[in-house]
């Protein structure tokens, strides 16, 4: 288990105003930072950050800024955009970049390098890094040997979110491999005459995005992580017999109309359904009883009612749990996941001081105790986490133990990734063959 410091925020905003000084003294010695006052404070600096986070979790995203804005003087506004992916290298190449976007794919995060806007990571971002987070994330934040970006948030993916109470009525336990979880699957079928499962696609610009998850978490239980990275990096292509099988796999949930959609229609409803409140308040409510999605789901469920009109109570004997999905015998315990990535686009030193922070424990807990978050940072108390759910899920991706596979996904170039694949899932709901479908995600290589 990853050994947890703990140190006082106010302690660290102390050494921050320092840093602050510092970094904007020395931007007066070179002649630049126009907007800096004389005397080296940023009091009354604006940072604008912009990233595909909405809704409720937007909201506490603000929020968990205002300690550093109270101790600092420094505004952060952040802006959430449902397009953000589809957006936002045209904006930098436009000259209309943040101050600081927070990226969701490693992919999309080197084509914003490759405008040459991104801003290369200070020495405190990176020493932050280096203590606090494996190595790998450093690896996903770096273009060419360059570090550029620190993670921020992280979530664990392939979660199973279902109704305790349900599953004693039905009198069914939680399954430990795949062939357990179809049995399951077919089992509460018969016993209420409904599909099981619900799911949902839809996200605007980014729909598709819901069904690469499955697909991820099937190849890394099914073929295991050297398949999986392989895969990721491009070595082993869509084509392939180990990803089409995940494929098939897949298809006995998402393709059989038995089985979906719980309380939306048919298995074309899939696309038409958004991922996010209508599918946590199907579970909430009792018309769905199994959906697959990663821990962030529980922040929607902040944002819905049970059928008594009672937010959610996530807990294990509570209205909403979630079990992770089981893998294949003989193969070991793994987790997929992701996260974001603190863009910069700004020199300035209010812009560098926030991203700083951003990259320290203090600001981890500051937004995990906000609620619906956990974080890979292992300075971060995972005990401050909203519910003893996410308080597991962030002690997983803070072991440094766990098998965890990047969300593949992210790791690909954005043509494939958030382009060819994410166009492949919707297609595929649609109907379209999978060796087509797979030839058609493949074929986003050589965009």
């Amino acid at each position: 288990m990853t050994a947890l410091r703990s140190r006082g925020r106010r302690g660290y905003i102390a050494l921050g105003v320092a840093t602050i000084a510092a970094l904007a003294l020395a931007g007066c010695a070179e002649g630049g930072g126009d907007d800096d006052s004389d005397d080296g404070s940023l009091e009354g600096e604006t940072v604008e950050i912009s990233g595909g986070i909405t809704g409720s979790e937007a909201d506490n995203l603000q929020k968990s800024f205002d300690a550093f804005t109270a101790d600092t003087g420094v505004e952060v506004v952040y802006t959430g955009d449902k397009g953000f992916e589809g957006n936002i290298v045209t904006k930098v190449a436009g000259g209309s970049a943040p101050d600081i976007a927070i990226v969701p794919q490693p992919g999309l995060f080197r084509s914003l390098v490759d405008t040459g806007e991104v801003q290369a990571g200070t020495d405190e971002v990176a020493a932050n890094v280096d203590e606090y987070w494996a190595p790998s994330w450093k690896e996903y934040g770096s273009v060419d040997g360059t570090f550029y970006a620190a993670p921020m948030l992280a979530n664990v993916k392939g979660y199973i979110y279902y109704s305790p109470a349900s599953f004693e009525e039905w009198g069914v336990e939680i399954p430990t491999t795949w062939e357990e979880l179809l049995e399951l699957t077919a089992t509460i079928q018969e016993k209420t005459g409904e599909p099981p499962w619900c799911a949902g696609f839809s996200s605007e610009a980014a729909s598709g995005w819901p069904g690469t998850d499955w697909i991820e978490d099937l190849v890394l239980r099914q073929s295991g992580a050297d398949v999986y990275n392989s895969w990721a990096a491009g070595d082993v292509p869509f084509t392939d017999p180990d990803i089409e099988s995940a494929f098939d796999e897949v298809a006995k949930i998402l393709l059989d109309p038995q089985y979906v959609n719980a309380g939306f229609g048919d298995v074309a409803s899939i696309n038409s359904t958004a991922f996010g409140d209508p599918i946590a308040a199907a579970v909430a409510n009792g018309t769905c009883a199994l959906t697959h999605q990663a821990s962030f789901l529980t922040a929607n469920f902040l944002a819905v009612q049970t059928a008594e009109g009672a937010t959610p109570d996530v807990a294990e004997d509570g209205d909403v749990y979630a079990f992770l999905m089981p893998g294949f015998e003989g193969e070991p315990f793994s987790v997929s996941g992701g996260g974001e990535f603190v863009t910069v686009f700004s020199d300035d030193a209010a812009t560098q001081a926030v991203a700083e922070y951003m990259s320290t424990p203090e600001w981890a807990d500051a937004r995990v105790s906000l609620g619906g978050a956990i974080s890979a940072n292992s300075g971060a108390d995972p005990s401050l986490a909203s519910s003893k759910f996410l308080t597991d899920a962030m002690t997983i991706v803070q072991d440094p133990e766990t098998v965890f596979g990047y969300d593949a996904s992210d790791l690909m170039p954005a043509t494939v990734g958030s382009g060819s694949f994410w166009r492949g899932m919707v297609d595929w709901i649609d109907g379209k063959p999978t060796p087509q479908v797979l030839s058609d995600i493949q074929a986003g290589y050589e965009n």
